[in-house]
């Protein structure tokens, strides 16, 4: 049944962070979505009319309001009561005939932690189901508050060791109970190097630290990196081999004025030679900036610990060629950024009909060169972009690769749809809990699809992530059998133990799971690379193929996927998008059921307290 809620005797999780991403109170906008899907979006205000406005705003303000209808007559499942605002952020129409409204809980005001829920309606606006984050109602008074702002943004910055901002009243619902609370971002936290912001949660009673994370999310975590050092290994990416400049490089569109665009070529560390597409500023002058995918662009950090992108600089010069292939030529990581993002646009674009990472037709934007002696690459949040370091004593090349900005990125995609958060962060950013884990296995899914997409011969595509960084065991994850990652300790199946894994290494039973669902199991070779995916129970499954898959996945992400979605939610969750595409009888949907039975995620095993 679609959207099963979470009520008292059903599982529930430990305080999450929650990142700090803007939520649309109101939906204006136009169509796009898996292959036909329509989800209605805010749009860029350069890009619609008013008249555009008036047509959307017509076609999805009686679908908005039916779905408003039914979590309020549907409370017991909905978790909506008295005091409660629901505030949209999507509507999706699928062409199969389903609606759905993404909305966030507000109470008397106060944004809900955990109050995330996504309504389901037929062609006829019938309520068919709603999934939820937090099941219960919620009941809290401002007044009630015994700390004041100043003294929760003291305890904040005690906590993150950092410079509190302004304290916000919130309720926090993620713990299957309500509490009044200060949401605190904190920036230049000393346990995070004094690099990022973090968000802390404090008890507005009690003054309890109730959740204290940081928002950025770290491609190398914490505990891989603590591994690599007690290894004493050192990472030094392999980069490719140059071909010859593009002869399009320089040739505009044809534009009598400026900007105009133009075709330049990239000499990456990681992919080759590649085209890019380039704004042309003025005769004989360009910037690493693509005015045919919403100006996307990289900037350059120039070794600042910056998360506004505004504080970037901008990447110019006078031959439309980017690097040389090296790292002697800081332009180089520039165009690594510049390709993976744009072929990250271009897959969720091509594939899924998404526009941009937000689906708001607005740039995917990056900054290379951040901060000093920064062996790492980040979904920053706050910045709304990608962050690159160049590397330190163990990482030695900047993470520029292609599959680490598809997978980044998909952090950011989530961040704008379902919002899966651990469940509990400990003192050195590692991040723990099944809806952080399924997290990461969607950032690795689709970081995968990226390189599929982009069929580079100098980066082949395969179901290996970090197979570039030249890492001893050869990659550092895989999804036919992640239990191969040993650095990470990553799992092939559920238990009761995941719920307290490190997200990396719980993200391989979700992975797993998608890589049975397309390619299946047994030994096979794709592309060059050997596979060989266990099961279980010893079982067979035959695969529906890599496109089938990925539409399922990314259809559950999209729908019927929440912030606490864990790993027998995303079984449902995925179930519900094969329903939706191919139908409860199809083979499609008989082998997602199969595919989780195969990593021990079934109906049968649902822990009745989680």
């Amino acid at each position: 049944m679609p959207g099963r809620r979470r009520t008292k005797e059903q599982p529930l999780v430990r305080r999450p962070h929650i990142r700090s991403v803007a939520v649309a109170v109101a939906v204006a906008t136009a169509a796009t979505g898996l292959a036909g899907t329509a989800f209605a979006r805010p749009a860029p205000s350069t890009a619609r009319t008013a008249a555009e406005g008036v047509r959307t705003a017509a076609r999805t303000a009686p679908v908005v309001n039916a779905a408003r209808a039914a979590a309020v007559a549907h409370a017991d499942a909905s978790g909506v009561g008295t005091g409660d605002e629901l505030r949209v952020q999507d509507v999706m129409f699928d062409p199969e005939g389903g609606r759905h409204v993404r909305f966030q809980r507000a109470h008397s005001g106060m944004p809900v932690l955990g109050g995330d829920l996504v309504v389901h309606l037929d062609r006829q606006l019938a309520y068919t189901g709603v999934t939820t984050a937090a099941g219960q109602s919620v009941q809290a008074t401002a007044s009630d508050a015994r700390i004041t702002p100043r003294q929760a943004a003291a305890k904040a910055a005690d906590a993150a060791e950092g410079d509190a901002g302004t304290a916000e009243l919130v309720v926090d619902a993620r713990d299957g109970e309500t509490a009044l609370a200060y949401r605190v971002t904190v920036t230049g936290s000393a346990l995070d190097g004094a690099s990022g912001t973090r968000t802390v949660v404090v008890d507005a009673v009690t003054g309890e630290v109730r959740s204290n994370a940081p928002d950025a999310d770290e491609f190398l975590s914490p505990k891989l990196r603590k591994a690599l050092r007690a290894r004493g290994e050192t990472v030094t990416p392999s980069t490719s081999a140059q071909s010859a400049p593009s002869l399009l490089a320089g040739i505009t569109s044809g534009a009598s004025g400026y900007p105009a665009t133009a075709r330049g070529t990239g000499k990456t560390l990681f992919a080759g030679s590649v085209p890019l597409t380039t704004t042309q500023t003025s005769r004989g002058h360009f910037q690493l900036k693509d005015p045919t995918r919403y100006n996307t662009e990289t900037r350059d950090a120039k070794g600042k610990y910056t998360e506004s992108f505004g504080s970037g600089t901008a990447i110019t010069g006078t031959g439309n060629v980017w690097g040389n292939g090296s790292t002697s030529n800081r332009n180089s990581a520039a165009a690594d950024a510049q390709y993976g993002i744009t072929k990250t646009l271009d897959f969720y674009k091509k594939t899924f009909n998404r526009s941009g990472i937000a689906n708001n037709g607005k740039a995917a934007r990056a900054m290379v060169h951040w901060g000093r002696g920064v062996g790492n690459a980040f979904w920053d949040p706050a910045c709304g972009c990608m962050l690159y370091g160049d590397g330190d004593d163990m990482i030695k090349k900047p993470l520029v690769v292609l599959d680490v900005t598809g997978h980044e990125l998909t952090h950011g995609v989530v961040d704008a749809t379902a919002k899966l958060e651990p469940t509990y962060v400990d003192r050195d950013g590692n991040q723990y809990g099944e809806p952080g884990s399924l997290n990461e296995s969607l950032a690795d899914i689709f970081g995968s699809n990226v390189e599929f997409f982009a069929a580079n011969a100098k980066n082949p595509p395969n179901y290996l992530l970090g197979e570039k960084l030249g890492l001893k065991q050869k990659f550092l994850r895989r999804l036919d059998r992640p239990s191969l990652d040993k650095l990470e300790g990553t799992v092939d199946y559920w238990s009761k133990a995941t719920y307290d894994t490190e997200v990396h290494a719980g993200s391989g039973v979700s992975s797993h799971a998608y890589y049975l669902l397309a390619e299946g199991s047994g030994k096979k070779k794709i592309g060059g690379v050997s596979y060989d995916s266990p099961t279980y129970d010893g079982g067979a499954v035959k695969g529906i193929g890599r496109a089938k898959a990925t539409a399922v996945f990314y259809r559950a992400l999209t729908r019927y996927m929440v912030s606490t979605t864990d790993f027998h939610d995303a079984r449902v969750a995925t179930l519900n998008a094969a329903r939706d595409l191919y139908g409860a009888t199809s083979t499609e949907y008989r082998t997602v059921d199969r595919a989780w039975a195969a990593v021990n995620v079934k109906a049968a095993n649902t822990p009745a307290n989680r």
